[in-house]
């Protein structure tokens, strides 16, 4: 399974050679600020799988806390990953920057305890205050 995903502008491209590992909702403060929504949906794929394919020189990078960087399009905006250091073999792809469907379904709601008071979960998926545990 080859999976392909682009920023708004189509500047930057990427692959994904295996399918995400999982689905998961972020609703932190930081991602609300990073993609102005009341969550993001995280694709966890495996690092080795992941490259950018063009738009390398509109790739800019910021890193939003001392053990976290984010990827983004310099043009338009678009947000693509989440790099952690404490999880280096992995990254989490910004699911809605994928061209083709994964073919999964998100698996839980991670930070609740920070989400936007304006927006309520309806649905029932495990949540978690922070990070999920290991065996999620």
């Amino acid at each position: 399974m080859v999976l392909h995903g682009s920023c708004l502008c189509g500047h930057v491209k990427y692959e994904l050679s295996s399918a995400p590992l999982l689905l998961e909702n972020c609703h932190c403060s930081m991602c609300r600020k990073a993609h102005g929504s009341a969550y993001t949906t995280f694709a966890k794929v495996t690092k080795a799988d992941f490259h950018f394919t063009s738009g390398n020189e509109f790739l800019g990078r910021f890193n939003s806390s001392p053990e976290v960087q984010r990827s983004f399009c310099k043009n338009c905006g678009g947000k693509f990953t989440f790099e952690w250091d404490q999880a280096p073999e992995h990254l989490w792809l910004a699911a809605g920057t994928l061209d083709e469907d994964p073919g999964i379904t998100p698996k839980f709601h991670i930070f609740v305890d920070s989400k936007a008071d304006w927006f309520e979960i309806n649905d029932d998926l495990p949540q978690y205050k922070g990070y999920p545990p290991p065996d999620a």
